[in-house]
């Protein structure tokens, strides 16, 4: 598991490096100012959302399984938390771009 975390870790700083404009430019400014925050902060935000959907989607094919006859209310259920979840992105999404 620390393995994974620490992957997860450097994925994510590295994606938000790549989607600087300017990696020179950086030398003058810090690197907590505008792009590079924005852009580790939308992928902080994308792969918080990419677990927790993941998870959802477990518990709820888990949920079917034991009871099938509530699979219609597990499924409505699911599907607004994901939307739910999604939208939590798209707030990060907001905000990187107003970061920038």
């Amino acid at each position: 598991m620390k393995k994974f975390f620490t992957t997860t870790l450097l994925f994510t700083v590295s994606v938000a490096l790549f989607g600087m404009e300017d990696a020179t430019s950086t030398v003058t400014k810090s690197l907590f100012e505008g792009q590079f925050l924005a852009h580790l902060s939308l992928a902080i935000a994308a792969v918080g959302c990419g677990l927790a959907q993941g998870k959802a989607v477990a518990a709820a094919c888990e949920g079917i399984a034991r009871n099938p006859q509530a699979a219609g209310e597990i499924r409505t259920t699911m599907i607004i938390g994901l939307a739910l979840i999604e939208a939590l992105v798209i707030y990060a999404l907001v905000a990187a771009f107003a970061i920038k």
